[in-house]
């Protein structure tokens, strides 16, 4: 799309209008092409065309998640503090790409009126406690797509509750009375996995006495969820795209196919397309499994969370260990909120794990956190793939002027590509390097 910020022709723009309701277009470089006339009435406020998308939306914001993930060309639905407005009004925007990620052309950015109620209203869903519209949103295509036999992969990080997508697509699905198989492809050695994965012959190899059924064979009439499914190797990708064709498996050292009935659920925290360009993963496989994508948001990108699974987990935990917990101190609650929790959710049920076993009394207190979350220094993690509703930022420190701590916040969330971070805050490359070189940022 060009950044020439052309008018479209009124029949045209009526059109978007009356079908996308408040909406706003971009170009590849974020920058307005074009506002709806509801876009404006709902903002209450002109939507320059050739405006940067990050600074219209985000303004001064420290943290910048909406940003990051436009950045990042990945459709996303975030829940933001109303633009130019003051106090918690909420916008909710849905947020398309336009193009392909090879060759992005623009995005499509829908907005809708948004409540404290609508991210604040805690859901349980299959095991997993949220109150994060994005989550919600999640649950909502689990729901939808489970009482399908169509392949879903599971996309999110190490922690974010992969597995327990896959139970509830297996649990709201036609097959739920079936077996339910799952099977770590990270934690078996290749020589085993082949067995593990598609049994074996008797005969087959030294110790195959009789014969043996693997995972998939077990899986009959059910649903097979295989998680990190980027680590299986190449030699059984073939032989997985080939049960995948033909819905019949032969073991190892088999002759005659059997004929199988499963539905497959995988899951990786790694970008199967990226894996394809490695030459790592089959893209005739790729395809076939990622028929549905679900993309899993961490807990950093949804922390509104963080103490709603705290307090779930201190419930949990009160009635199985000695020590209970009645109440989390505001200091606690800060540093809890402040970790990026590398490990998501899992981290921070082991976190608290930690502080049962190190403190005492009813009150949760810095002294029982682990070092890690404790530190104000604790490292910041990595750009998200997904975007729920924005944290308030902490105080920043009396020594650090705003823009410098935005700016540098922005900086280590992309590990320091400034052709990134100057996308992300909504000015050029060249306006960075002189506000750096102003405030004294020449060095971070």
């Amino acid at each position: 799309m060009s950044r020439a910020h052309t008018t479209l022709p009124a029949p045209l723009e009526a059109a978007l209008d009356e079908l996308s309701g408040p909406a706003i277009v971009l170009d590849a470089s974020l920058r307005v092409v074009l506002a709806t006339p509801s876009a404006e009435r709902m903002l209450d406020f002109p939507i320059p065309r050739g405006e940067s998308a990050p600074k219209l939306l985000c303004g001064t914001a420290q943290r910048r998640p909406l940003a990051e993930a436009l950045a990042s060309f990945r459709p996303i639905e975030a829940t933001i503090p109303r633009p130019r407005k003051r106090g918690d009004a909420l916008i909710r925007i849905r947020a398309t790409p336009l193009g392909t990620e090879n060759a992005p052309s623009g995005w499509l950015l829908q907005l809708d009126e948004a409540t404290e109620l609508d991210g604040e209203k805690p859901v349980f869903f299959h095991g997993m406690w949220t109150k994060d519209a994005g989550m919600k949103r999640v649950f909502r295509i689990v729901e939808r797509v489970a009482d399908t036999d169509t392949t879903v992969l599971v996309r999110g990080e190490t922690g974010t509750g992969k597995e327990l997508v896959a139970r509830a697509l297996h649990d709201l699905s036609s097959r739920r009375k079936g077996p339910y198989r799952a099977l770590n492809c990270a934690a078996i050695a290749g020589s085993l996995l082949e067995s593990e994965l598609f049994g074996h012959a008797r005969g087959a190899f030294t110790g195959a006495v009789k014969d043996t059924p693997g995972h998939i064979q077990l899986a009959h009439g059910g649903t097979l969820f295989l998680d990190e499914i980027a680590e299986l190797p190449l030699e059984l990708q073939a032989k997985l795209l080939r049960v995948l064709e033909t819905r019949s498996v032969t073991p190892v050292g088999g002759r005659e196919s059997i004929p199988i009935d499963v539905r497959i659920v995988s899951a990786t925290h790694r970008s199967l397309r990226k894996e394809v360009e490695a030459g790592r993963f089959r893209a005739d496989l790729m395809y076939r499994l990622r028929v549905i994508p679900i993309f899993l948001p961490s807990l950093r990108e949804r922390p509104g969370d963080i103490l709603l699974l705290a307090g779930r987990f201190i419930e949990e935990m009160n009635r199985t260990h000695r020590r209970k917990v009645e109440r989390i101190s505001p200091a606690a609650q800060r540093l809890l909120s402040a970790y990026p929790f590398p490990g998501n959710v899992r981290e921070l049920k082991n976190v608290l794990a930690y502080a049962y076993a190190i403190g005492e009394g009813p009150t949760l207190v810095p002294a029982d956190l682990p070092p890690e979350v404790a530190s104000p220094e604790a490292p910041l993690p990595a750009k998200p793939e997904h975007v729920s509703p924005i944290a308030k930022a902490p105080p920043l420190p009396a020594s650090v002027s705003p823009e410098a701590a935005r700016i540098l916040h922005v900086l280590e969330r992309t590990a320091g590509n400034r052709d990134r971070a100057a996308k992300i805050l909504g000015m050029s490359r060249v306006t960075l390097w002189r506000r750096m070189r102003e405030l004294g940022l020449q060095r971070s």
